[in-house]
């Protein structure tokens, strides 16, 4: 699933590509997008410039010259791909903007689970997320005081996109195992010590993302990136130690049972 650095990459491929370009069509593919993006907000995106595009969480914004929000969620296969008008649209495409500039701009996703909603001028409402984590507004005390009201071990408690923006099953666990913390560990037993190490262990696993690594969808060299995440039974790199998995709240966690404490 993308999570903040993929989503933020992609963002950032998308405004290479369009931004300032003009819609001259849009077209929803499949019946899925059909139903959150239909044929009146596909036309009503026509002759907009697309002026700005931003991400939030693991949104992405595309607001456009008339002060309406293109909101677009890729859940958990989407991503973009860029062709020319003249070129065969690629496989798996579900929703279709092609501007007046010449760019197909295709959201492909193998499970049709993407999302695009389209907000009319006035009405799109901020999404309700915790702080971005990257910013200065992911602090130490703030986090400490959401972990003291949660019973919830660490790692599913991570996944909340109340507690912090953006971060996803992945870098969970990734940060989890940098900051040597059992995601077993009920949130609010963690000293303010503890938190702190796994408040600078989020920000290292996103900011040191391979933002490269969801596109290349190269599954046998994606195993090397991860530190912990799909190496079951694979020796620890800080240890030694075989790495272990469990399934929480329907997700699977990897850890290290011996560096990694409750």
């Amino acid at each position: 699933m993308p999570e903040l650095p993929e989503v933020e990459h992609a963002a950032s491929r998308l405004r290479e590509a369009v931004l300032g370009h003009t819609i001259a069509r849009a077209a929803a593919l499949h019946p899925s997008q059909q139903r959150c993006f239909p044929e009146a907000a596909q036309q009503a995106v026509v002759g907009l410039r697309i002026d700005r595009i931003e991400r939030r969480a693991k949104v992405q914004l595309l607001r456009l010259s008339n002060g309406a929000v293109l909101e677009v969620h890729f859940r958990m296969t989407g991503d973009w791909e860029f062709t020319a008008l003249a070129d065969a649209p690629p496989r798996l495409e579900r929703v279709r903007f092609e501007t007046l500039e010449g760019t197909r701009v295709s959201l492909v996703d193998g499970r049709a689970f993407c999302v695009v909603t389209l907000h009319a001028p006035g009405q799109f409402v901020p999404i309700a997320a915790g702080p971005e984590p990257l910013t200065d507004d992911f602090t130490v005390d703030g986090f400490l005081a959401s972990l003291a009201k949660r019973r919830a071990p660490i790692k599913p408690a991570l996944l909340d996109q109340q507690l912090v923006a953006g971060v996803g099953n992945i870098y969970a666990s990734e940060a989890c195992w940098e900051a040597r913390i059992h995601p077993a560990t009920a949130a609010n037993t963690l000293s303010r010590a503890r938190v702190t190490r796994l408040r600078d262990a989020i920000q290292l696993v996103l900011h040191t993302a391979p933002t490269g690594r969801y596109y290349a969808r190269d599954d046998v060299n994606e195993r090397e990136i991860w530190r912990v995440y799909g190496k079951d039974g694979d020796p620890c790199r800080r240890c030694g130690s075989r790495i272990s998995r469990l399934v929480q709240a329907g997700r699977r966690t990897f850890y290290c049972g011996r560096c990694q404490r409750r």
